[in-house]
């Protein structure tokens, strides 16, 4: 069944094309994410579909499949500021979901019993309970629990997530969702990934995380210099098609540089004899003359800007604790940084991080403890909320008001000008005033005027929101080759696997763990640990239980095997309790980690075949 279908889309702004002469069908079943660098038009793509933005050209039509249920999430959504957050999350026609809506208010003001009696009659009476549950699910998922909070006092990212929580709750068939991960942790995310896998759901998406392409979307369709490019599969499968269509462009733009070399000789000698020939020849020159000059050259961004020499010591952490009334964010945590260290922050919304990284950067003063800074340690901070930007300056003065030269390595320096190249603003982009801008061009251009302050120890918390894949990359490259420290808070587990050596994870009342391993590391192992607790519940629970036996059916020879096989699992529990504890070690290498757990899955499947045996014989 078709969902959706664009012909012949064009669309600008002033003398910028974003696309021209598009087109796009979408069908039952696909999971398609649009990707393309920033500011090229991703966001007003999505907003033509949705119907927020018009189009342009004769022959343009934007079609949606008016039988089916579809919804959109923008990258700033709008609400009611005369709602609360419960009543922006369930504000729907839905009868069921209005039926939640009720029971949950009432359920706010419980001293109001007739209130609190007549929602529970039309939960009853709509068969409703499997909507609460739903809601009660999706709500404790994207941590929105502050219900009687006003819409007006929400922070964007709250905002995000109870947009979030609106469409899924209205269970459409077709989602068109714009930068559906930011604002939400790490756990979030994975769940949000599971949840879109679904089969019955259709997604348009506008996606920078990686891993949600890989394991989430069917295809993916890049937009470049105004044109679509599709390709089947997930991110690896767009990887390598990519690679290949660049290798046959570049061929291609080779064998038409050549031509068009000749055909100017030609042209120059301006041959006399105007046959119909030679017209030809002219009006072919003049096309392969703008075939040649539009074909797209691959642009990185590039980043070596001079690292200052960083001392012996660091930073450190001796014995720091915070707390804000009764929540507790760091009790008695010790840590000595060491020269060109790569840690990652992870931990859910709400319990620190942003708090974290201000007490080593003495933004915000311990309770106890001392933060001692290296006299050599310059940081480079990048905030989640950004640079205050003045709207009505130009690129390059905004650059130019932090200096007009840095320096390079081997004694060589470069120019505002030059430099804002090298982040992808063009001569013509560089007088273009900030307020027209992309989210992600103001992105990047807050992370070169943090660079450029020439740091040694960077700070970034949510660096990827808002850049593009490409950027993503050549910051990434940067990263592991920036000559100094990097802490990071980001949600993007790609880009968190990529870069750090350990973890920080915050667990909540002050307890911060350092784990030596990746975020995939961290919670493949966190996931292991919760099966076995499961399993020993499950244990537990079994062995608790009432077991009628008849002893005169049982054999002394069934009774010794019983007790034996007891002994045997007893044995095997404390085997595997061992195991389980020796995760916890600070040193282990990721060789040791893998170790470990296949012991801790080759023990729990023994034990698992002795409960069975133990059943057997009881049965």
């Amino acid at each position: 069944m078709n969902y959706l279908s664009l012909e012949n889309i064009t669309k600008t702004y002033g003398e910028k094309v974003l696309f021209d002469n598009l087109s796009l069908q979408v069908t039952k079943g696909q999971k398609i994410a649009l990707i393309a660098k920033n500011g090229s038009g991703k966001s007003t793509l999505l907003r033509v579909v949705g119907g927020m933005e018009g189009v342009e050209g004769e022959n343009a039509k934007v079609w949606m499949n008016k039988s089916i249920r579809s919804a959109f999430l923008e990258q700033e959504p709008e609400f009611s500021d005369r709602h609360n957050l419960l009543e922006a999350t369930l504000d729907s026609d839905d009868p069921q979901l209005s039926a939640v809506r009720k029971y949950r208010l009432a359920m706010l003001h419980p001293d109001d019993e007739q209130a609190l009696q007549l929602a529970l009659q039309d939960l009853d009476a709509l068969k409703a309970w499997d909507m609460e549950a739903k809601v009660q699910e999706i709500l404790f998922r994207l941590n929105l629990s502050d219900f009687e909070k006003p819409v007006s006092l929400l922070s964007g990212g709250q905002k995000k997530r109870v947009a979030l929580a609106r469409i899924l709750l209205s269970e459409p068939e077709f989602i068109i969702l714009d930068e559906p991960t930011n604002h939400l942790d790490l756990e979030m995310v994975e769940w949000l990934e599971d949840y879109l896998k679904k089969g019955n759901i259709t997604l348009l998406m506008v996606t920078h995380d990686r891993y949600f392409l890989e394991r989430v979307c069917n295809q993916i369709i890049e937009l470049d210099l105004g044109k679509l490019y599709k390709y089947s599969g997930n991110y690896a499968d767009y990887l390598e098609k990519k690679a290949l269509r660049i290798e046959t462009e570049g061929a291609e733009w080779e064998k038409n540089k050549k031509l068009l070399q000749r055909e100017l000789a030609w042209v120059n000698r301006s041959p006399q004899a105007r046959t119909t020939k030679a017209k030809s020849r002219v009006d072919a020159f003049f096309d392969l003359k703008d075939k040649v000059g539009k074909v797209r050259v691959e642009t990185e961004m590039q980043i070596d800007i001079k690292g200052q020499r960083m001392g012996k010591k660091v930073l450190e952490l001796h014995n720091v604790s915070k707390a804000f009334d009764k929540k507790i964010i760091l009790d008695g945590f010790s840590y000595k940084f060491k020269p060109m260290e790569r840690v990652g922050i992870v931990g859910p919304n709400g319990v620190g991080k942003t708090t974290f990284i201000n007490l080593l950067t003495s933004n915000l003063r311990p309770d106890s403890g001392k933060v001692i800074l290296g006299e050599n340690t310059v940081f480079g901070y990048y905030t989640q909320d950004g640079m205050q930007w003045v709207e009505d300056k130009r690129v390059i003065d905004v650059i130019q008001d932090i200096a007009e030269y840095i320096p390079l390595e081997k004694g060589l320096k470069l120019s505002a000008t030059q430099l804002l190249e090298r982040f992808l603003f063009s001569r013509k982009q560089q007088q273009v005033y900030v307020s027209q801008l992309s989210g992600g061009e103001k992105r990047r251009l807050y992370l070169l005027s943090i660079i450029m302050k020439n740091p040694n120890f960077l700070i970034l918390d949510e660096p990827t929101n808002d850049l593009d894949i490409l950027t993503l990359n050549v910051l990434e490259d940067f990263l592991m080759e920036f000559p100094g420290c990097v802490i990071m808070v980001s949600h993007d587990r790609y880009f968190m696997d990529k870069i750090v050596d350990h973890l920080f994870v915050l667990e909540g009342d002050g307890q911060c763990i350092d784990f030596n391993g990746d975020y995939s590391e961290y919670r493949q192992l966190a996931k292991e640990k919760l099966q076995v607790l499961k399993r020993e519940e499950k244990v537990v629970a079994q062995q608790s239980k009432e077991v009628v036996q008849k002893p005169s059916l049982i054999t002394f020879e069934q009774r010794k095997e019983i007790n034996k096989v007891e002994k045997e699992i007893s044995k095997l529990e404390e085997k595997k309790k061992q195991i389980t504890n020796a995760f916890d070690d600070p040193l282990l290498t990721p060789e040791k980690i893998q170790k470990l757990s296949k012991e801790l899955n080759d023990i729990s499947q023994l034990i698992e075949e002795k409960e069975l045996h133990w059943l057997s014989l009881n049965g």
